[in-house]
């Protein structure tokens, strides 16, 4: 067993490094086409159900973390933005990582990260589209209306080479950070893989137990790790024979319904708000988790 767990280590740190390295080296470029401000301004005016849908795309590409997440939604809401278009970005960016997404691909294959990103669009989209229905603009919270940004410059226009260095400083800001959540999501993935029976996760978290998918949302949210230390630690519950609809529903509530970014969106929504947000999210993260245990 500590073979089978030193093996996995040893083989899955390097492999997982590298594509980290070189999609966040991606990303960086392409991040640098995509700032906050022209992200805003080109979902200021937007009907809200084509807003709803351009906002989710543009948060896979877009810089987003729970730092950000104020003044971003500050920028939103005062420019005009629809509070479902806001929440559909809030909701994809965090939760369609292309970091992630990009891993998915390179550990499993193409069907697994198709499904990843498309369940994870919809569920922004729609959750986005419901909020926006409820019609919720008192959740939040006063202060935020009477706050005034000021009008964003023109875009600076930056050649190839600034963006190359673009990708180079991501790399050393976000690989830095992370790497050591990717070790220890490297190392509980194998911990599990070599000491884990195959029917004990089989048994928690496979297709027979109905239980699985809201316990595992459960056990995802006040797990605080990053998309690229969450990986390894699925791929090593999926072979241990847990369902994917199980290990996907657990994976997005980590990533999408942490609560660091409870606590600093409570800066800027109401407690009713917010419960909302969880409630629609949640909702969505379930039906993903069912569906593709009853299809898959």
């Amino acid at each position: 067993m500590l073979a089978s767990a030193v093996q996995f280590f040893l083989y899955e740190t390097p492999k997982v490094l590298m594509l980290l390295t070189l999609v966040v080296f991606g990303v960086g470029i392409v991040r640098s086409f995509f700032t906050p401000e022209r992200t805003r301004r080109i979902l200021q005016g937007k009907r809200e159900s084509a807003g709803n849908v351009l906002a989710a795309l543009l948060g896979i590409v877009t810089p987003f973390c729970s730092c950000s997440a104020v003044p971003l939604f500050i920028g939103f809401v005062t420019t005009g933005i629809p509070l479902g278009v806001t929440f559909s970005f809030l909701i994809a960016a965090p939760m369609v990582n292309e970091i992630a997404l990009v891993l998915l691909y390179g550990l499993f294959g193409w069907k697994i990260a198709a499904i990843y990103l498309s369940t994870g669009l919809l569920i922004a989209i729609v959750a986005g589209w419901t909020i926006g229905r409820l019609h919720m603009e008192k959740g939040i919270e006063d202060w935020v209306f009477e706050t005034q940004l000021g009008e964003a410059g023109a875009d600076e226009r930056l050649d190839w080479a600034a963006r190359v260095r673009a990708g180079l400083d991501a790399v050393k800001e976000i690989v830095g950070k992370v790497w050591p959540y990717v070790l220890a999501g490297i190392a509980v993935g194998a911990g599990i893989h070599g000491y884990v029976p195959e029917n004990f996760m089989a048994s928690i978290m496979g297709k027979g137990a109905w239980w699985s998918v809201p316990v595992a949302v459960l056990i995802g949210i006040p797990m605080y790790s990053n998309a690229a230390g969450i990986i390894p630690i699925v791929q090593a519950i999926l072979e241990k024979g847990a369902a994917l609809g199980t290990v996907l529903a657990f994976m997005m509530s980590v990533i999408a319904l942490s609560l660091p970014e409870f606590v600093i969106l409570r800066k800027v929504l109401k407690p009713r708000l917010i419960a909302v947000f969880i409630a629609v999210v949640g909702t969505g993260i379930l039906l993903v988790g069912y569906l593709f245990n009853a299809i898959i």
